[in-house]
Formats: C-alpha cells, structure tokens, sequence
C-alpha cells in the first residue's frame, strides 16, 4: 500500500472512531424534553454561558482515541461563556488520533429539523492543530458523517467560520446531499495522524 492510500485509510478510521464516539455518547444524555415538533425555536446551539449543558440544555459529551486503543490526553475548561480544549494526541498505532466534542440537539438523539439554516457557524481560536466539524444525520448508518476542516489559523485569535452544509462530504461513502431535517448533534474534533498538541477556544456554535 502506498503513502497515499495509507493516508487515506488512517483518515476513514479516524472519522469512523469519531462516529461511533458521537453516537455512543447517546447513552449517557439526561432525558429532557425536546423542542416542539423536532424543530430549533433559536439558530444557536450553545453560547457556553454554562458549565456542563448546551444552550439547548443538554449536556455536552467529551470523548478521545482512548476508547480506540489510543493516550491521547485532553484538559477542558468552561468558563465566561469559553469552551478551552487542550492536550495531546497520543493515536493507537496505525491508526489517527482523535478528541471530540459533542453537542447534541435533542437529549434522546432523535433527528431536528435543520433545514431553514444554510450551515454551522463558529466562532473558534486555534493555538494549535488541526480541527473539523460535522454534522451528524440519523439517515448516516456506517459513521460515514458529513464532515468539514476547519480553515482557521493558529494565530490565537478568534474567527467566525462558516461552513455551507452543500460543502460538507463524507470520506469514503458516495457523495449524497445531507439530508438537514435529520441532524442530531454537531462533533467539534481535535485530529492528527501523528503525535501533536491540540489546543483551541470555542465560544458560540450556531446554525446560520
């Protein structure tokens, strides 16, 4: 196998770990109650105006490559309406290494409508490594999610990112459209295929 497909495999592992990572983390949501008729009354998803729960009330999920044979370490703060992630990733051998960050937009991980929106917004401050976001549709059911890097700049300064849903693909399913009436959580995911530090700010995540 050449570098190039072995690149390639070790990027398909990586979204598949985080996948099963995002829907695993269903298990562990306290039930609340969801919005009426599984549509969003406010384009934000969380302000981080709180310690544990989303701006829809819901808590937020923290996973990383451990559960995958992975060491990767990660430290978080929630602080004056700042999401901080910071650590390093240690993957599995051969394999990427992964922390991610999980909002869901309804706490039994059933699907909301998001169709009036056009993509996912952020406001984000990169220090260092490389970060994606995707969106997390119920009608995905090989993990294949549809995903996005980030383009952010490690400057340390903070950007508003905004990523069209058209321009979010899966890495190695057929290219479909997401379907947006279907989307349950958004992942934030700090990745590297090798060993790095990771160390970035959040402090607002919306649809747009």
């Amino acid at each position: 196998m050449n570098i190039q497909s072995k690149t390639v495999s070790r990027v398909r592992s990586y979204l598949a770990m985080v996948s099963i990572a995002t829907l695993s983390s269903l298990c562990f949501t306290t039930p609340l109650k969801a919005e009426v008729n599984n549509t969003l009354a406010n384009a934000i998803i969380d302000d981080f105006n709180d310690p544990t729960n989303n701006t829809l009330g819901i808590p937020r999920q923290f996973f990383n490559d451990t559960v995958a044979g992975g060491s990767t370490t990660a430290e978080l703060n929630v602080a004056e309406g700042v999401m901080h992630l910071k650590g390093k990733i240690e993957p599995a051998r051969g394999q990427p290494g992964w922390a991610s960050s999980v909002l869901l937009l309804d706490p039994q991980g059933q699907p909301i409508d998001a169709s009036e929106f056009s993509g996912i917004r952020l406001r984000v401050k990169l220090n260092a490594g490389n970060l994606s976001v995707s969106a997390n549709s119920i009608e995905v059911t090989n993990f294949d999610y549809h995903t996005a890097q980030l383009p952010v700049v490690p400057d340390g300064k903070f950007h508003e990112i905004k990523i069209p849903f058209s321009t979010m693909k899966r890495a190695w399913s057929e290219q479909t459209a997401l379907n947006t009436k279907t989307i349950n959580g958004v992942s934030i995911v700090a990745f590297d295929l090798r060993k790095a530090q990771f160390d970035f700010a959040v402090d607002e995540v919306s649809f747009y």
